[in-house]
Parts: C-alpha cells; structure tokens; sequence
C-alpha cells in the first residue's frame, strides 16, 4: 500500500506565488518517478512536471519559466513552487508516482488532488 498526499492548495491573486508539496508514503521499495498533473473545469488532466530518477526534471511549455519543481528523494517528496500564476493556471492539481513496493511490479498511483483557484 502506497500513499500520495498534496499539500498547499490555496485562493491566489494573479501574479502571485504558491508552493504544492506532495510525499508518498507506505511500504516502499523504489521510486521510479514523481510527478505533477493538473486538471481545469471543463479541460482534460495534463502534464505539468516530472521527475525521472536519474534526477531530470521536465516542464510543460505552457509553465516553463514560471514553476520550478524540486524533488528530495531522501524524504520521498516533491514540491512544485508556481510564480506569476495566472487565473488559466486554476485548476485541481494531482501528484503521480510510479512506484515498486517491497513485493510486486511497479503500480502507478494518484494522490487526491489540491485546488489551486488564481482569482481577484
């Protein structure tokens, strides 16, 4: 049993900054990859940063420049910090990780999503 919590999800102002956390926790043998997944009213769930293990992190176009995802892989968490937000960046914001537990094949798993609303 493996478990993917988000944390920080607020009411933003356009232009302002957020941090998101995510820790997975439970019996885990190896973590393959973390990542950050959003989905907006109306819209399809995308990507918007992973983190493979050797270490890479990748962004989605439309944030480059703007978040900046770190991962501590001693803790099993990773955060996404978000700048100059704007209200298209509202939207409920999943962590995703693939992961190996001491028994069995990797399994991918989805914490319950933070709601990031950037409005006046």
């Amino acid at each position: 049993q493996v478990q993917l919590v988000e944390s920080g999800g607020a009411l933003v102002q356009p232009g302002g900054s957020l941090r998101l956390s995510c820790e997975a926790s439970g019996t885990i043998s190896k973590i393959y990859s973390m990542a950050w997944y959003r989905q907006a009213p109306g819209k399809q769930r995308e990507w918007v940063a992973i983190s493979t293990h050797d270490g890479m992190i990748h962004y989605a176009d439309s944030v480059k420049g703007r978040f900046t995802s770190s991962r501590d892989h001693a803790r099993n968490t990773m955060s996404l910090e978000m700048s100059n937000l704007k209200p298209e960046d509202t939207a409920v914001y999943y962590c995703n990780s693939i992961v190996s537990s001491d028994v069995g094949s990797p399994n991918e798993y989805w914490g319950q999503g933070a709601q990031v609303t950037v409005s006046s």
